[in-house]
């Protein structure tokens, strides 16, 4: 329940933070006629933003990747482990797709455990064992139980949305006649505003990556296999980076498959020396160590 209360204290700050926007660009600039009518559409976008995300999530995601739906006679391995780990984890077969790049990753999409696929790239099925493999996909299974992916999607459009806002001010703040305001304030709020939100959701996805962790290590009652996984693809996404995609969507992979420039500033990833620490606390508490 404390993890819940978290998570929800986060998305109260986002809320938050963007109501103060608006009451800026509202008064500030003297549109108070036009405040409800300003809420309403800025409500309808962020509602209609988070439906089409919602329902189309898993397909865009495939496509940014490239990534393409395979059958059990196509990849037996991994197509037997996901299946094995879904029955310990007690969800539906989800679809499994493969990335076509020699970066080791993997992640998880779909609105809804009835409508989750599971994909690897082609190199972590060179990178990792049976066992390790294993680990890695019961992470991205306990996302799909823990529905992260409907949670993160209405993170990253309540971010997006506030630093749409942010923009509006600086788009004010040049031509607006209202000799009213103060330009101090509003250019603390448009620069600190937009990385604030981005704060916040890299917070909760931070948060979320900790309790797959810990679900998925319990799932398969192997903790250690986990973090030898997460050791080894940290290394090897070191040395390999992702070049599909965007760095906007590496919080959706088990490890940060980018590296350098905003990747390395923001990261969505909580530190690797943390994960495994707890992974092996976790172990020592099931007696395996």
């Amino acid at each position: 329940m404390s993890g819940k209360l978290r998570i929800l204290a986060m998305f109260i700050a986002m809320w938050l933070l963007f109501l103060g926007i608006a009451y800026v660009i509202i008064f500030a600039f003297g549109y108070q006629t036009y405040g409800l009518s300003f809420f309403i559409i800025i409500c309808a976008v962020l509602v209609l933003f988070n439906l089409v995300t919602y329902f189309y999530c898993d397909k865009m995601v495939l496509a940014a990747y490239r990534a393409k739906i395979v059958s059990e006679k196509d990849v037996p391995r991994l197509y037997n482990i996901v299946k094995n780990v879904a029955f310990k984890a007690d969800l539906p077969m989800p679809k499994v797709a493969i990335i076509p790049t020699k970066n080791p990753n993997a992640f998880a999409t779909g609105r809804d455990p009835d409508h989750a696929v599971v994909a690897a790239t082609e190199g972590i099925l060179t990178t990792l064992n049976d066992e390790e493999l294993e680990g890695v996909i019961a992470h991205e299974m306990a996302h799909v139980k823990n529905r992260d992916i409907l949670i993160m999607s209405i993170a990253s459009t309540a971010a997006a949305v506030i630093a749409f806002a942010a923009r509006m001010i600086w788009f004010q703040m040049f031509f607006s006649r209202n000799r009213n305001m103060n330009p101090l304030l509003l250019l603390v709020v448009a620069i600190t505003a937009p990385i604030a939100a981005i704060l916040i959701q890299l917070a909760i996805s931070r948060s979320r990556e900790y309790k797959a962790d810990r679900v998925g290590a319990i799932t398969i009652q192997r903790p250690l296999a986990l973090a030898n996984a997460l050791e080894k693809l940290e290394r090897e996404n070191k040395r390999t980076p992702m070049k599909l995609g965007s760095p906007a969507s590496s919080s959706l992979f088990i490890v940060n498959p980018f590296r350098g420039g905003f990747a390395s500033l923001f990261s969505t990833h909580p530190p690797m020396k943390e994960r495994i620490r707890r992974l092996n606390e976790l172990a020592r508490e099931m007696g395996y160590l």
